[in-house]
């Protein structure tokens, strides 16, 4: 698209357009709707447990029953769909609570759907919160640091998606970044009966330091070694596109880069390239500055969360995750 410059038009003023609030609203270029967020809930078993995750103000673990509270605030606000993080009883080598028919994310998916039926639910498939190492992988025995076995893992991630498609999930969302993870899972959906459920990949996902509070949230902080063996490095562009393309090529209806304000070039470039559905996850540590900000008068909370969301879908993403989702939608209709 060609831009007309003021050279061109030599009596364009664009300041006129900007002398009101209607005139403003009426020519702006990019909106926010509520429609367009996912909110993050971490849930685990008990009941009436709201348990405070101190770096990220506002954010708890949730039991089952406090789990469809929050959603049902968040719902009536409207925001449309949520995103499951499960917290085990347990951990074991083999993440078994990640695909166990009654695991907690089975349960928080079934009573969701039970209680609120119109709600989307998306989960978060991943092996970290159920590995007793805390990695996204099974891990080699022997080998020195975090060497991961990507293969066999592909079969534990795969009947993890399934279980949550079977619980009712409407959404599957590989966070792991195995390689080959979203063919496996999407020919594991196939075969169980679930070929309707639509994959949003975690296609570009760096090794990023703003995930620093959700390893508080989600318990999940590996044991030894780093996850730069299987996240991306953060200095690569165009390999992210790479990500990009196997993961639409083995099957995935939908793609997110993540983090999201760091990595806008990494977002635009996708949604230019591609076309598909583009989610960008606004993650913990950028809420939590946010908030730490905020809670200093540095800046203010609502008009900050919302230039950055603006930002991100100014960059091209369609759909946005972010902790604030249900602060951000009562603000889009006040």
């Amino acid at each position: 698209m060609s831009l007309n410059t003021g050279a061109q038009y030599p009596e364009f003023r664009p300041r006129r357009l900007r002398q009101s609030a209607a005139l403003r609203r009426l020519v702006c270029e990019t909106h926010l709707h509520a429609s367009q967020l996912v909110l993050p809930l971490f849930v685990r078993r008990g009941q009436k447990l709201r348990h405070p995750i101190g770096a990220m103000p506002g954010v708890y673990q949730l039991s089952p029953d406090e789990l469809v509270r929050e959603a049902s605030r968040a719902f009536a606000a409207g925001v449309p769909a949520v995103l499951l993080f499960g917290i085990p009883d347990r951990k074991d080598a083999l993440a078994s609570g990640a695909y166990a028919k009654n695991g907690i994310v089975q349960q928080a998916v079934r009573r969701l759907k039970q209680e609120l039926p119109e709600l989307l639910i998306i989960t978060d498939v991943c092996l970290c919160e159920y590995m007793t190492h805390g990695h996204c992988g099974l891990v080699h025995p022997s080998a020195p640091g975090a060497k991961i076995l990507n293969d066999p893992t592909l079969k534990l991630l795969a009947r993890a998606a399934a279980s949550h498609a079977e619980a009712g999930a409407d959404i599957v969302a590989p966070s792991d970044m195995m390689d080959g993870r979203v063919r496996a899972i999407r020919a594991e959906l196939d075969r169980t009966g679930f070929s309707e459920t639509p994959i949003l990949s975690y296609a570009a996902k760096f090794a990023s330091a703003f995930y620093g509070p959700f390893r508080e949230a989600a318990e999940s902080a590996p044991q030894f070694g780093d996850r730069r063996s299987y996240q991306m490095d953060a200095a690569n562009a165009n390999e992210a596109l790479r990500e990009v393309a196997l993961d639409i090529a083995e099957g995935a209806d939908m793609v997110m880069v993540k983090p999201a304000l760091a990595y806008l070039d990494i977002l635009h470039r996708v949604k230019m390239e591609f076309g598909y559905p583009t989610a960008a996850y606004a993650v913990s540590g950028e809420f939590s500055m946010v908030k730490a900000a905020a809670a200093k008068g540095w800046i203010d909370e609502r008009a900050v969360t919302l230039e950055s969301l603006l930002a991100m879908r100014r960059a091209g993403a369609d759909i946005l995750i972010t902790y604030a989702a249900t602060d951000v939608a009562k603000w889009l209709t006040e």
